[in-house]
């Protein structure tokens, strides 16, 4: 009597053979990417042959070098071990070449490499490929279209919209001084550059200060910048699927909602104001135009430019840089000059001899300030608002001590480092606004708090 082509030990046999065969083919497959991540590891070994750093773990890299909220005291230790440059071994076969040197600076700006994918490529799901996050032609294109935005004609008026916005929240910390209590200073700044850059940028009428909307933006805002920062450092979440199944990937997603909402919002009421009778022709004739005009014009004159999404991502780009980064600017001037009283004294004392008792500061005040100025700058060399931006080599380089590195190196730029670097800036611990005098003598690529070079 025959045995049935499916009975039971038949199937089992086929469904086993199935399985070894897949179990051979993963095994095939983890040891072709083993032996990748091998190599990968040897090219970097090698091409980082020059440049020593501290022990790392083969697979952990330098991950014990990361405690908890010591980032820059680690960076400012290893300057002072590798005042040039250093490699930095994140995990694996995952590692950049951080650099500290305005030598090493200017030759990279110089250049036209694009920005690294990692970590940035977090931030697209936040503010899509505009500026920041765009390479190439097209980068190009946007920053050629946009340049107009950012004329000193224009840049003259907004002095006094600032000026405004700065009033709402100095009437709002009045009200807050009977209190008797600490103030964190940072979201009442954050919603006072960005009632500044609705104004200036974005054709807002009113003030955005107390408006709950607003605050809620802001509190977006800064969970994303939280989120990018923790999901850039942990091996788990660097895959997007596998992150989007994660609670944080899912808060991630909630708040790029929120984000996208308060843009989407901006954008449709000034398409709806432009609609009005009469008000695109007075817009079209003013000799310069606010950032947003700029974008929704060319969008109207030639859509084959500018697409909805790259609307957006320009909208959401700047609407993200043109207050947040600014927000911590001043926040960290505000807290250097608090706990220097004596230069605060005389930044007090130069702006009432300047504006007396309630004159309202003007563009022709700015340059009459120098040690208001000098402070300022003293304050970002301390604690620029970004530190670090990275490059990933499209050719090889070479720099001014001789030690080079190969194409497709991601090399992070240490802002911070660089200004914290004792060899550029004797005692760098320390704040001294003379540093900053005038006529004082620096490296062009000494101190960049907000970059340099074409971008």
């Amino acid at each position: 009597m025959s045995v049935s082509v499916l009975s039971p030990s038949r199937l089992l046999g086929g469904v086993s053979g199935i399985l070894q065969v897949a179990s051979l083919l993963i095994l095939l497959l983890l040891l072709i990417k083993a032996a990748q991540l091998y190599l990968h590891r040897q090219w970097l070994l090698k091409a980082f042959q020059q440049f020593p750093c501290p022990p790392s773990h083969w697979l952990f890299g330098h991950k014990q070098e990361f405690q908890q909220d010591q980032e820059l005291q680690r960076i400012r230790k290893w300057v002072e071990m590798f005042p040039s440059a250093c490699p930095l071994w994140l995990w694996g076969g995952k590692a950049r070449v951080q650099l500290h040197d305005p030598d090493y600076m200017k030759v990279i700006l110089g250049r036209s490499d694009p920005k690294s994918q990692d970590p940035y490529r977090f931030l697209a799901p936040w503010i899509g490929y505009g500026l920041l996050l765009l390479n190439g032609q097209t980068w190009f294109q946007h920053r050629r279209m946009l340049t107009p935005a950012f004329h000193y004609d224009i840049l003259k008026p907004y002095v006094g919209l600032m000026a405004d916005s700065v009033r709402v929240m100095l009437d709002k910390w009045e009200k807050l001084l009977g209190q008797d209590s600490p103030l964190e200073v940072f979201q009442h700044v954050s919603l006072m550059t960005l009632d500044t850059i609705m104004k200036c940028a974005f054709s807002h009428q009113g003030s955005i200060q107390v408006d709950r909307d607003s605050q809620s933006y802001i509190q977006a805002i800064s969970d994303l910048n939280n989120l990018s920062f923790s999901r850039a450092r942990n091996a788990f979440h660097q895959n997007d699927t596998i992150y989007s199944l994660t609670s944080t990937g899912r808060w991630t997603h909630r708040a790029c909602q929120l984000a996208h909402q308060h843009t989407d919002q901006v954008i449709q009421l000034r398409k709806a104001q432009l609609q009005k009778e009469g008000e695109l022709e007075k817009v079209k004739r003013k000799k310069h135009l606010d950032f947003l005009d700029i974008l929704l014009l060319a969008k109207m004159e030639n859509g084959s430019i500018l697409s909805d999404k790259d609307l957006r991502a320009e909208v959401d780009t700047f609407m993200f840089e043109g207050h947040d980064t600014t927000a911590s600017g001043i926040s960290w001037i505000l807290y250097a000059l608090a706990t220097h009283p004596k230069h605060q004294e005389r930044c007090r004392e130069e702006i009432h001899g300047l504006l007396g008792d309630g004159a309202s500061i003007t563009w022709n005040h700015l340059d009459q300030m120098p040690y208001t100025t000098m402070c300022i700058k003293e304050a970002l060399r301390l604690y620029p608002p970004v530190p670090g931006i990275g490059r990933e080599l499209s050719t090889p380089v070479t720099f001014p001590d001789g030690r080079s590195l190969p194409k497709g190196i991601t090399v992070m730029l240490s802002i911070y480092g660089l200004h914290h670097n004792p060899k550029v800036w004797p005692n760098p611990e320390v704040f001294d606004p003379s540093r900053f005098a005038p006529g004082s003598a620096q490296h062009s690529h000494a101190f960049l708090p907000f970059s340099g070079g074409s971008r």
